[in-house]
Formats: C-alpha cells, sequence, structure tokens
C-alpha cells in the first residue's frame, strides 16, 4: 500500500476519535491514518468513512469503528515480524490495517461474496502480505497455525477453545465477550504455555448498532461518558407516565399559558430557544409566541437568530423603520431559502414591525452566523464607499484576496490546502483592526451602522478561518462558528446596553449545552455551553422535539427544498420516551418543580434526534441521533407529538410590498 496515502480528514478522526480515546501506539496510529478506510466503504455510505461509527457491509456484517479496532488492535500489539489471523474479514478494513503492522495476516470470512470483495480491494491497494480465506468463523485457520496474534471481531459469549489452541506459544487473541450484545468486555488471551492461558479483562466496550440499525440505542466506549445501559419497558413506561403527570399540556402554540414558563425564566438575561429542525412549523410558532410574551412583559431588547448577519440586517431595518436605506439583496435568498424565508417567520417580523411603531425601545432583529462572506464583504465596502472613500479603496485590495471564492467559499477551503494558497487572514485582520481604530469617528455618523460595519468586518475575519478550517476537521470549524456567534451575541449585548436582554433562536445542537452531549467527547462546544459558562443561570436554555410528522429540508447541500417524511422516533430515544406519555404537546420544567425522580430519570443518557436543512430518513440513526442527558442540555422541553412543515413564502406573496419589505423579490 501507498505510503503517500494520506488525508486530512482521516488524520483529524484518527486524532480526535483513536488517539483522542487514548490509544497510544505510534505505529497503529500512523496505519489508521495511511489505511484508506473509505475505500472500504459501500458507495452509499462513502460520506461516512471518517465518522467513527461502524458502517453495514449487509448481512449483519460491519465495518468497524476505528476506535473500537483501535483498541482492539492495541491490545493484540502485533509485531513487524508476527503472523496474524483475522476471523471475520468483511470488507477487509481491519485487515489492511493489521497488515501494515505484521509480517503476514491470514483473514477468515465466511460469506464467500465478502471474501473476494475485500481480497479484490487489497490487491487494489497493493496490500500484498494478507490472505482473505473464505471458511467458517469459528474453526479459525488451523492449517496456517500457530499464529502470534488472533483478532475476532464479532462479540460472543466466551472465547471459542478452538482459537485459542491456534495461538503460538506468547500469543494473543483479543475479542470482545460476554453475554449482553449490547455491552461487551474486550478481553486478551495470552498462551502462556502449551496447556496454560492467561485472560485480561482490558476495556468495556460497546459495539451498538452499524449505521442504519436503528432497534436499540448505544453508547460509547469512552470511560469519560456515562454508560447508558440498558432500560427495561416497564422502567420507561413508568417513566413516560411520570413525564406526562409533570408536563405542562397545551393545545396549540398560541393559547398555550406561559405563565409557568415565564415565572421560571424569571430574570434571565438570555433565553436560547431551540428547534429540533431547521424546517418545522410548531417549533417557529411556538418560539415566536415565547419571544412576543418576552418583549412585551419582561422587556428583551433583540432577537438573534442561526443566520447570517447581512440578512437579518434586512429584517432589522424594516422592524425598526430605519431610516438609512437597506442593503439592495433580498433577505434569505440562497440556500437554504425556507428555513428564514417562511409563512411563520413572516408573521413575526410583521408582528415585530407594528409592535415597534409604537415602541418607546424598538425591539431589533440581528444575525449571528459567518456563512454569507460575500454578503459581509459588499456591506463594509459600501459602508466605507460612504463614510471613507480612501480606506474603501484599501478594503478592496485587501478583500481581492478572497474575491475567486467569494461565490463558493468551500473552494476556498480546498485551496487552503495546496502549495499556492495565500492566506488572506492577515489581510482581513488589517481591516478590522483598523476599522475598529477609526471607531470615534465612524461613530460620529451613526452608532448603529458602525456596528453594523464592523459586525460585517469581524465576520469577514471568522468566516475566511472557518472555510479555511473546515477542511482540516469538522471540530476546529464548528468550535470556531459557535465561537464567532457568541461573541457577536455578547457584542449585541454590549452594543444595546447593560440593562438590554436577548432572546437567540438557533437548532437544538447550538443552544443545548454541549458538555451534556456527546459532542464533548469530540472536543466540540456550542453558544449554549459559552452561554452557560459566561451567564450561569441567567442563560435558560429550552429545547424542542418531535415524534413523526413532515419537515421541510433538502437531501444534499445546495439542493431542492422536499417536504419529507419524518420517521417514527427510534426506540430508546427521548423522542420515544416523550411519545410513550401519549401527551400531544407539552413543556416540562427539567428543574423545579418537576419531581427529583423525573429527573434522575432523564438523566440517563439517551439518544436525541437533530434535523438540520439536510434529512436523511434512510441512515437516519447515523445522521440524525446523538446521545445526551436532556436535564444538564436544556432548562425546558417543549414536546410537539406530531409535527408538520414550515410554509415557503411564494414569490407572488411578497409582490407588490414596500421595497424596504425584506422578504421583497
Amino acid at each position: 500500500m501507498s505510503d503517500t496515502n494520506f488525508d486530512p480528514q482521516r488524520a483529524e478522526m484518527v486524532a480526535q476519535s483513536v488517539a483522542g480515546r487514548g490509544v497510544r501506539s505510534v505505529r497503529l496510529l500512523e496505519a489508521l491514518r495511511r489505511v484508506p478506510r473509505e475505500a472500504f466503504v459501500p458507495a452509499a455510505l462513502r460520506e461516512f468513512a471518517f465518522e467513527d461509527v461502524a458502517l453495514p457491509l449487509g448481512e449483519g456484517r460491519t465495518i468497524p469503528a476505528p476506535h473500537v479496532l483501535a483498541l482492539m488492535i492495541e491490545a493484540a500489539a502485533p509485531g513487524p515480524g508476527d503472523k496474524v489471523l483475522e476471523i471475520a474479514a468483511g470488507a477487509g478494513y481491519a485487515t489492511a490495517v493489521l497488515a501494515r503492522l505484521a509480517a503476514s495476516v491470514w483473514a477468515v470470512e465466511p460469506l464467500e461474496p465478502m471474501a473476494h470483495g475485500a481480497a479484490a480491494t487489497l490487491q487494489r491497494l497493493g496490500v500484498g502480505n494478507a490472505q482473505v480465506v473464505h471458511g467458517e468463523a469459528a474453526a479459525g485457520c488451523p492449517q496456517q497455525s500457530p499464529f502470534d496474534v488472533i483478532v475476532v471481531h464479532p462479540g460472543a459469549a466466551h472465547v471459542p477453545d478452538v482459537l485459542a489452541q491456534q495461538l503460538a506459544i506468547g500469543g494473543r487473541l483479543v475479542m470482545p465477550v460476554g453475554p449482553d450484545a449490547d455491552v461487551l468486555e474486550l478481553v486478551r488471551v495470552t498462551r502462556v504455555s502449551a496447556t496454560q492461558w492467561r485472560t485480561e479483562d482490558i476495556a468495556d466496550v460497546r459495539l451498538g448498532p452499524a449505521l442504519g440499525e436503528e432497534d436499540r440505542p448505544t453508547a460509547h466506549a469512552d470511560t469519560t461518558w456515562p454508560a447508558a445501559g440498558r432500560t427495561t419497558a416497564r422502567a420507561d413506561g413508568a417513566l413516560a407516565q411520570a413525564i406526562a403527570a409533570a408536563g405542562e399540556r397545551f393545545a396549540t402554540p398560541n393559547i398555550a399559558d406561559l405563565e409557568p414558563l415565564l415565572a421560571r425564566i424569571g430574570d434571565a438575561r438570555v433565553v436560547l430557544l431551540g428547534e429540533a429542525s431547521h424546517g418545522t412549523s410548531e417549533f417557529y410558532r411556538m418560539r415566536e409566541r415565547i419571544t412576543r410574551e418576552l418583549i412585551e412583559r419582561k422587556g428583551f431588547r433583540f432577537i438573534a437568530i442561526e443566520a447570517d448577519w447581512p440578512d437579518a440586517a434586512r429584517i432589522n431595518h424594516y422592524v425598526r423603520h430605519a431610516s438609512h436605506r437597506p442593503a439592495e439583496w433580498t433577505a434569505f435568498a440562497r440556500f437554504p431559502v425556507w428555513m428564514w424565508r417562511n409563512q411563520e417567520v413572516r408573521g413575526f417580523v410583521d408582528w415585530l414591525h407594528r409592535y415597534n411603531a409604537s415602541a418607546a425601545a424598538p425591539v431589533a432583529f440581528h444575525g449571528l452566523d459567518l456563512y454569507s462572506l460575500h454578503h459581509s464583504i459588499r456591506s463594509v465596502l459600501g459602508y466605507l464607499d460612504e463614510i471613507d472613500p480612501a480606506t474603501a479603496k484599501v478594503a478592496r485590495q485587501r478583500y481581492g484576496c478572497l474575491t475567486p471564492w467569494q461565490a463558493d467559499p468551500q473552494v476556498y477551503g480546498r485551496a487552503a490546502l495546496t502549495d499556492q494558497y495565500r492566506s488572506c487572514e492577515r489581510q482581513v485582520v488589517t481591516m478590522l483592526t483598523e476599522l475598529l481604530g477609526k471607531r470615534p469617528l465612524y461613530a460620529e455618523h451613526d452608532g448603529e451602522r458602525f456596528l453594523d460595519a464592523v459586525q460585517n468586518a469581524r465576520l469577514v475575519t471568522n468566516a475566511e478561518r472557518y472555510y479555511r478550517t473546515m477542511y482540516y476537521g469538522s471540530r476546529s470549524s464548528w468550535n470556531l462558528r459557535d465561537t464567532h456567534m457568541f461573541d457577536t451575541l455578547k457584542n449585541l449585548l454590549a452594543f444595546h446596553g447593560p440593562q438590554s436582554r436577548a432572546v437567540v433562536w438557533a437548532h437544538n445542537s447550538h443552544i443545548g449545552d454541549s458538555a451534556a452531549t456527546e459532542m464533548s467527547l469530540r472536543g466540540e462546544f456550542n453558544i449554549g455551553h459559552l452561554c452557560r459558562r459566561e451567564f450561569g443561570n441567567a442563560a435558560y436554555l429550552i429545547g424542542f422535539g418531535t415524534h413523526s410528522g413532515t419537515v421541510a429540508a433538502a437531501t444534499d447541500w445546495d439542493g431542492a427544498m422536499e417536504i419529507k417524511p419524518v420517521r417514527p422516533s427510534l426506540a430508546g430515544s427521548y423522542e420515544r420516551l416523550c411519545h410513550e406519555t401519549q401527551v400531544a404537546r407539552f413543556i416540562l420544567p427539567l428543574r423545579a418543580p418537576t419531581p427529583a425522580a423525573v429527573i434522575e430519570g432523564l438523566s440517563r443518557p439517551r439518544l436525541e434526534r437533530a434535523i438540520g436543512v439536510i434529512y436523511r430518513p434512510e441512515t437516519e440513526r447515523q445522521s440524525h441521533y446523538f446521545e445526551a442527558m436532556l436535564p444538564r442540555q436544556f432548562d425546558e422541553y417543549i414536546w410537539f407529538d406530531e409535527t408538520r412543515a414550515v410554509t415557503p413564502l411564494k414569490t407572488e406573496e411578497v409582490e407588490g410590498m414596500p421595497d424596504t419589505y425584506p422578504f421583497g423579490v
């Protein structure tokens, strides 16, 4: 196999999911970096090749998750001169890794088509020291024994004696064993003499279902995350009944009694309102109803949404009846158009426009995100053209470094990995620094417009870093994005004054505390976690969930919007637990007055669903579920058992509106 077969995404996966879980063998880590896992993955699942999950091959077989495979191989410790037996080769991924570490590998695969496929892939990759044999897994390969190392992939109740007999003296056999298929013990059996073997327990492993297997929840092998364990149907049934009793039921968002919720929110300075998808009407309508109450009854000063700053600035201009002319483009006119350009959001925007017409302190509407690189550049340049033409000329020269990638910022990220890459970081940072340095001069013209220009300049700086780092690994780009959103929120609180209070609209995955989810295992954090750390109890986090219905989403990025059916929630998930309450809609406090026994029952790690602008029901377990501990993630949870998709705005619905209307065409 070529020693030049290196991929930065694979390297990041190994660093975070394998080395990050405590695997220390330098030779093993390098083998995992060099073996192209993507070459062994079925084409339909190729996008998950760099994820730390088991992937299905059919016939109940899987490609092992990299961190589980690494734990097994490190425990077996194959040396450069060793002869290895592998049981259940599957697609040949583990075979290829073992072949880089040992002198020879004999891999037994009981399914003949799979054995032929694995052999062909290994041959294509130039792996010359591995032989795939079609045979019975339980029999091993006695004709080639003894072996220095035996690695057995499928779990079993005990170590087969026939395999232990094929070990050389001093040889090691590693496999998961135990009576519970969900939680197995990784054991190492060492042959110390012709008649004696020593068995050691290495670690608990939770193999979990492969991608697409949705009949049971999974947990991580990482010991820093509490084991989810198994709950009985009786225990979940009793917990569902207790949730039904504790939840505050309502008929529709418009008539829901929010008095108890508002009392629990109390004097919180930041209220973060989530959504379990980016295209569900009920989530939008309930979030907007709560926001109206917070504005009218608690004096909240602005809404900050998971959207681009320039697009939200169009909304802000309209709802605040601003005098300066807004930017020329139409708000939210690029993918995913339906996320904010829909009837539900339009209803709230029109309400806020009417409210601000007579409000003593008009409520603002801002964007937190950093995706609109080209719009932000245009905003900065337009402002400077009017206020300081000389600086605008310099800015055009500096931002010119980014011009080739403005229409497709992801291409800039790819260019950052080439030898010809010339980073724009210094130029955009200099632009922001000089803009901030001229604050006293610019502020004389219009403080709010200065805020807009500075935020756009800051967005360009962070967007440049975001698109450059997203190709080095998802963790760094995710963290950069949520840090940008959090910093933007803090800047807005400072701008609106020390007594200002904010409502944040974003996905559950952003506003729920990441420390209470498996995101923390990958080193990821989010705006909810940063708010809890910064504001403590003055940050109030509210999540949403649903069991089934329809959702507006695309199949691929930049794809067309589709109205898709939402698959019924998986067994063992929080959503299934709420569905089993048989209550259609409720608000569940995750603090008092909910009984402690309910909170304790909900604190056991479970699966939770997240649907973004992309929804792929066919791979839902891997694409849309993660583990969480709900009472640590949110302060409240709002449940809709059945939901429907948002209604996107049609062109004819905004024709004839005034020029300032943000959804105009």
